[in-house]
């Protein structure tokens, strides 16, 4: 059972709680609910950034008060002074320590196979996380490999435990994050757990191969393509994923590289757009990649899989957190450093009831990620009491065209006269005009 700082029967009280006011005299009867009821601001992975203020251009305040959840570790800073010497501009760092552990162990399982083979790579991945020596840097990790020494790598994103049989994390460690002053306050930020060290796969991995000092497998190099959203809704995160991935190739090739030669990174856009992902899939096979890192998106992932199985590909994503995946079939050549959104929904439920509302609206984008997240939350506010009268669930399709602004403003509306105090927006980019549909319908936003 995850682990949260409230308690489920805090969660439950909270939920049940009835706000009463007196009136101006001093009597004991409730007053008239009014209409300017204060919206608290909810958001996700998708949107709780930085750089998704500016989406709202001369309406960035509106933001300020919006709080969500995002998978995330508390990055060392160490860590983040690296990705800085990667590109110095950098002001966020979702998804930077999935991406770069999504290398890292694409590395490690490549060493440890002895081969590029990408089908041979795949049978390693889950073991380089589980019941081994421990190693914390691709150096030392390496060396181990090299050795043919079982390893157990924990790194930036991976460190409580490693991999279920499903390829992706056990455990979680999940960031509440809050928008003031137009940016996200690092000062507010808290860590929760989520997950069982009990579900880490118990598999044994195939015998690891012992390379001699100054061979080179007749194979190598070990490519790695991108499939990362360089443009698109979900671009946003792209600066912080495309440092990390350059952090890693750096790193492991200052530590020699794998199977004697240095670790090759093709740049590749997914687009946030399942056509422009198939094109830079279909680019990669025809350079010989061995391991995709991406996509950005569940549901491009999902649209490009059957395609990545075909070419006979590792697809190896450090956002992807869509709960279908983990059983998506995939020939064993799917895996993920973002854990899946069964554990996202209830750290998501615990921080909007924590706040005691009475009405909840979940607006979510029209995709498997979108969709799927709002199942998971509406699942567990159901089971703290929150019935279907007190939730309220709306969708928007993505647009085709990312300069195309989303017309939210009858779902605005709706949210206003159904009289929710706490919407939570899941989405990307272009869920910042959800906010500003909700300023327009004259719902007041509490900041």
């Amino acid at each position: 059972m995850p682990k949260f700082r409230a308690s489920r029967a805090a969660i439950a009280a909270a939920g049940a709680v009835l706000l009463l006011a007196t009136s101006a005299c001093g009597g004991d009867q409730p007053e008239e609910a009014t209409t300017d009821t204060q919206v608290r601001l909810y958001g996700t992975d998708g949107n709780m950034a930085n750089s998704f203020a500016e989406k709202l251009a001369g309406r960035a305040s509106l933001v300020n008060g919006m709080k969500g959840t995002m998978p995330m570790t508390a990055l060392q800073e160490n860590f983040t002074e690296r990705l800085r010497s990667v590109d110095p501009k950098l002001t966020d760092y979702t998804y930077a320590g999935e991406t770069y552990d999504a290398m890292v162990i694409g590395a490690l399982a490549a060493q440890l196979a002895g081969t590029t083979d990408p089908a041979a790579i795949a049978k390693q991945i889950v073991g380089v996380t589980t019941d081994g020596e421990r190693c914390q840097d691709p150096a030392s990790c390496l060396q181990l490999a090299r050795q043919g020494r079982d390893i157990e790598y924990r790194g930036v994103s991976v460190t409580r435990s490693g991999f279920t049989d499903a390829g992706e994390p056990s455990t979680a460690s999940y960031a509440t994050v809050h928008f003031d002053h137009e940016k996200l306050d690092d000062g507010k930020t808290e860590f929760v757990g989520a997950g069982e060290e009990s579900a880490a796969s118990t598999e044994t991995p195939p015998p690891a191969k012992k390379q001699r000092a100054g061979d080179k497998a007749a194979d190598a190099p070990l490519v790695f393509g991108g499939l990362l959203p360089m443009t698109g809704d979900l671009s946003l995160l792209y600066p912080s994923m495309g440092a990390a991935a350059a952090l890693a190739i750096k790193e492991i090739n200052a530590a020699g590289g794998v199977l004697g030669k240095p670790a090759v990174w093709i740049e590749g856009d997914d687009g946030t757009s399942p056509e422009v992902a198939k094109a830079t899939v279909a680019s990669h096979v025809q350079r010989g990649v061995h391991v995709i890192i991406g996509a950005g998106a569940s549901g491009v992932t999902r649209a490009v899989l059957p395609d990545v199985v075909a070419a006979g590909r590792v697809l190896f994503s450090p956002s992807n957190t869509d709960a279908g995946l983990s059983k998506v079939e995939d020939n064993g050549l799917y895996f993920r450093t973002a854990p899946p959104d069964t554990l996202q929904g209830r750290a998501l439920a615990d921080v909007i009831v924590r706040d005691g509302p009475h009405k909840i609206a979940i607006v979510a984008r029209k995709d498997s990620y979108g969709e799927g997240l709002q199942e998971n939350v509406r699942v567990e506010l159901e089971r703290v009491g929150f019935g279907a009268d007190r939730v309220k669930l709306l969708a928007y399709e993505p647009p085709a065209d990312p300069q195309t602004p989303v017309d939210f403003s009858a779902g605005a509306k709706e949210i206003k006269d159904y009289g929710a105090d706490a919407v939570l927006i899941i989405g990307f980019a272009e869920s910042a005009h959800v906010i500003t549909a909700l300023a327009d319908a004259g719902t007041q936003l509490r900041q």
